[in-house]
């Protein structure tokens, strides 16, 4: 059954408490409650005393507040802790009956699973992919009907999905996908049919991002950046602690700047551009100019082989590096974040690589120090927590009820 019309009104937002000021106004009672359901988040199990402890809130306060999550089933009473004397107060954790089907959508291959608040894995599939839109939702969707099906205990609470390209924040539609020519089809509306689950979609680096934010390591960082390498380049931007979505949702296309006008042509129709010289797919090419007669047909073969030694591996490798560090110049001088984050498949040989991204960033440093460069958490997961993270974030704020009739279990 679906859970996603049974519970009033809101949902589980992450939020920042570093930054939140506590108030007892009609408005701060929002707050507040996105208060009580991070310290769940971060703390779990912890008991309503410590909760009004931490947190500063009255105790009468939160306990109202448990009560309505506990019947909108973000959280859940376990066991009684442990305590020298009194009463054994009862623990809450966040639900992890309560789950989100997710997407990965690439070019070639789609990555499914089913995804608890926690962030936890229980379910995952492949799906392979072809150039007709059409064909290809229609087995992602048969995939995910399987593993909903083999679910059946828990409770849905929607579907999220990253793309290689921008979504209109508005309309739900792909407005910007080179590497994915499916901009005129409707997945949203598809997809929501056929599963009868609100469907959230937004960019593969917002969603890594996202990903960050909820189940990472971001707590107290405002101005950051994440760089997405796969078959394209893509980036997420959070600044003064918000996500940066621009005009049409299309902020953040830092990897279709171009870095050479006579460089090799993109999807995006320019020369040159910065995923041309930085994405997974550079990495491939710049091996195959150096290997004519190359066998290397994924980014992880080709990092493999750098692995074994092998010195045209290592060049490619180390020119894609190079790049991307030229590049995260750009970012920087552009936003100059704290933190910049880079998740894809490089990450895996970062030891090995990191430092030439690294000093080529150094290098260009308007003033002061660089920023922090880091690889996300999470790997080639990333983007299936992330697209978790937006389901949460977009159902905390409306009252779910108004948009899908009760679903029967499919």
């Amino acid at each position: 059954m679906n859970s996603y019309q049974n519970r009033a009104g809101r949902g589980l937002r992450k939020i920042d408490l570093a930054y939140v000021e506590l108030g007892s106004s009609e408005r701060a009672r929002e707050t507040n409650r996105d208060v009580v359901l991070e310290l769940v988040r971060s703390r779990q199990p912890i008991a309503r005393a410590d909760l009004s402890r931490v947190s500063g809130l009255q105790p009468s306060t939160v306990s109202s507040i448990v009560e309505q999550l506990i019947k909108e089933k973000w959280i859940v009473e376990g066991a009684s802790a442990q305590r020298p004397r009194g009463r054994r107060p009862t623990l809450l954790s966040l639900n992890d009956e309560l789950v989100v089907i997710v997407a990965d959508v690439r070019p070639r291959l789609a990555f499914l699973a089913i995804v608890d608040l926690n962030g936890r894995f229980l379910a995952q599939e492949r799906v392979p992919l072809v150039a007709d839109p059409e064909r290809s939702i229609e087995r992602i969707i048969e995939a995910m009907k399987a593993m909903r099906a083999g679910n059946i205990t828990r409770s849905f609470e929607g579907i999220g999905i990253s793309l290689p390209g921008r979504v209109h924040p508005e309309t739900q539609r792909l407005i910007l996908a080179p590497n994915l020519k499916w901009a005129d089809y409707d997945i949203k509306t598809v997809v929501q049919k056929a599963l009868r689950l609100q469907v959230e979609l937004d960019n593969d680096a917002n969603a890594c991002l996202l990903s960050e934010l909820w189940f990472g390591r971001m707590d107290g960082v405002r101005d950051a950046v994440l760089v997405s390498l796969s078959e394209g380049l893509g980036t997420g931007i959070l600044t003064n602690g918000q996500l940066v979505s621009g005009l049409n949702g299309l902020a953040g296309e830092f990897g279709h700047i171009p870095l050479d006008s006579t460089g090799p042509l993109c999807g995006c129709g320019q020369r040159g551009c910065w995923e041309t010289f930085a994405s997974s797919s550079a990495a491939l090419r710049f091996y195959e100019e150096i290997v004519s007669k190359s066998n290397v047909r994924s980014v992880q073969d080709l990092l493999q082989l750098t692995e074994e030694g092998d010195v045209a591996a290592i060049e490619a490798v180390s020119r894609q590096a190079y790049y991307l560090g030229k590049g995260l110049r750009i970012i920087t001088a552009a936003l100059s974040p704290e933190v910049i984050l880079i998740t894809g498949a490089l990450t895996a040989c970062w030891g090995r690589f990191g430092s030439i991204v690294q000093r080529e960033l150094s290098s260009g440093i308007l003033a002061g120090a660089s920023p922090r460069l880091e690889i996300a958490t999470g790997g080639e997961l990333a983007r299936l927590r992330g697209a978790a993270a937006i389901v949460l974030q977009r159902h905390s704020g409306y009252n779910r009820s108004t948009h899908l009739p009760q679903a029967s279990t499919l």
